[in-house]
């Protein structure tokens, strides 16, 4: 006896399905890289009401039982190529507008200022500097960004056109391109700095030269350290570089705003009075940048936590304190180093827990089911993630594949305005029992599609999904959280069928 998900009668008929094997591990977040595969029928398959299960008819010769055998493979179809413009919207998204934009207006100012057509640049180079790190900063800042979130939130949901929440939406998820591309002008305004004073040697004092040039390395090697090929192939090497070399870029900035400021280059000797430091823009741009550095820190807490293995492949991580949906957050065996995101999963604020869902990849989450701890350290102010958006939208669609239910899971239970889609492979056996109970007791069968690729012999077509539910749900956008193939065929799909969609990042 076989039990099916009461909720295949929200599929629709006919839908394409992949070959199962090699898309389990795809499925529990744990492979990215899976090759085309052949195209299966879909198995036929009874369907009973909620929480009653259908019969595969099996055949029985002596004490071994049979079961049919299944659709030999169709043969290998080919879709059509996705469209050139439709690809390259997607690839110069919002990220890459901001990067272009910031990185080009800070250049023309370079420029400028090197042709002396730029008057503030030439009275105020270490503001530039700072301006620009400062921004970079509050991007990543988590208190500054939920508190976008909550302005954009509130101030669009009652009255804004869906266009507006749409282009909002895309802001909020790709304020990287602005922390990326002022991280970057801060870096080359920090070297056109250092290349003015050492021009003019002769009237600086060295103190200033060569805490200038400490700064200047610090930072150029936290933000070199961040650049995508690093980050993703070397995470500890980016962490321990981008976090503490980056300390020590503030720090020096501080020993340089503070010694640039307070030294008279026209006498060539040091300010008594504390008037010209003080109205300095250079200091307030290092004090809040250094404030919001601070302000995550101030959070940190060692905290007690409960890990559940319902399976090689995955640990839940239970804490106390209930959340609000849409948030991620960190954690990490260790109070200053190797912390690791996830989505949060709780009830509400009022439920007294959250949960976290860990796919066992890398060496901290084989350690999560080889090692458990029984405390871990994290921020308890969490970041938001673009799911935090959702409230701004009357009904959506969460869709999400293997692990990224971790992501997707509290916007549907604390909304009843979204409507889950969940591609996995055994989903029950190797999510377990807290997960399960979570779904079924927060989710109605009207609202939610789980969709086990083990049992029906491969994944669904999405984006035909997609649409389906788009009409029926009377859906106004799509959040998806899924590895990067099954990603890119969703966006690509739902911007061919005119259906907003916002995908998982990588931050490039």
């Amino acid at each position: 006896m076989s039990k099916w998900s009461h909720h295949e009668e929200a599929l629709p008929e006919g839908t394409r399905t992949i070959s199962a094997t090699a898309w389990d591990d795809a499925e529990k977040g744990l492979y990215d890289n899976t090759p085309t595969l052949p195209v299966l029928s879909p198995p036929s398959a009874a369907h009973l009401d909620e929480k009653k299960a259908a019969v595969i008819e099996t055949y029985t010769t002596a004490d071994v039982t049979v079961a049919p055998p299944r659709p030999p493979p169709a043969k290998k179809k080919t879709g059509p190529k996705p469209n050139k413009w439709i690809l390259f919207q997607l690839w110069f998204n919002t990220y890459r507008k901001f990067f272009t934009f910031v990185t080009l207006l800070n250049l023309t100012g370079i420029v400028l200022a090197a042709c002396g057509r730029f008057t503030y640049a030439e009275n105020h180079l270490g503001a530039l500097v700072l301006g620009n790190l400062l921004m970079a900063v509050l991007m990543r800042n988590e208190l500054f960004l939920r508190f976008l979130y909550l302005i954009s939130i509130y101030g669009l949901r009652s009255w804004a056109p869906h266009c507006i929440k749409i282009g909002v939406t895309s802001i909020l998820q790709h304020v990287g391109g602005i922390h990326s591309g002022c991280a970057l002008s801060g870096a080359a305004w920090l070297i056109y700095k250092i290349v003015d004073i050492i021009r003019f040697r002769a009237l600086q004092h060295p103190s200033v030269i060569a805490t200038g040039i400490i700064t200047n390395v610090a930072v150029i090697i936290s933000v070199l350290s961040a650049f995508p090929w690093i980050r993703n192939n070397y995470h500890n090497t980016f962490e321990r570089h981008h976090r503490f070399i980056g300390w020590l870029g503030i720090a020096a900035t501080w020993v340089f705003v503070v010694l640039g400021n307070t030294y008279d280059i026209k006498r060539g000797e040091w300010r008594s009075d504390a008037n010209s430091l003080l109205s300095a823009q250079e200091l307030w741009f290092a004090a809040f940048m250094t404030v919001f550095v601070l302000i995550p820190w101030v959070t940190l807490r060692e905290v007690p936590v409960e890990i559940e293995i319902p399976s090689p492949k995955v640990a839940i991580l239970k804490f106390q304190r209930g959340m609000q949906q849409g948030l991620l957050g960190r954690i990490s065996r260790t109070s200053i180093m190797e912390y690791h995101a996830f989505g949060i999963i709780s009830e509400g604020r009022r439920s007294g827990v959250h949960y976290m869902i860990c796919g066992v990849q890398g060496d901290f989450t084989k350690d999560l089911v080889a090692n458990p701890p029984r405390t871990v350290w994290t921020r308890e102010l969490k970041f938001a993630g673009v799911g935090h958006a959702s409230a701004m939208f009357k009904r959506g669609i969460r869709i999400c594949t293997g692990t990224g239910i971790g992501a997707a899971l509290s916007t549907c239970i604390q909304s009843p305005n979204w409507f889950l889609i969940w591609i996995g492979s055994d989903q029950e056996r190797t999510f377990g029992p807290t997960i399960t109970r979570l779904i079924y007791d927060n989710i109605p069968a009207e609202r939610m599609i789980l969709w086990d690729s083990k049992k029906r012999g491969g994944r669904p077509d999405s984006v035909k999904l997609l649409r389906e539910v788009w009409d029926s749900f009377g859906a106004e956008v799509i959040f998806i959280t899924s590895n990067k193939q099954g990603n890119d065929e969703m966006m690509q799909g739902c911007r061919a069928a005119g259906m907003h969609a916002f995908g998982t990042l990588w931050d490039f």
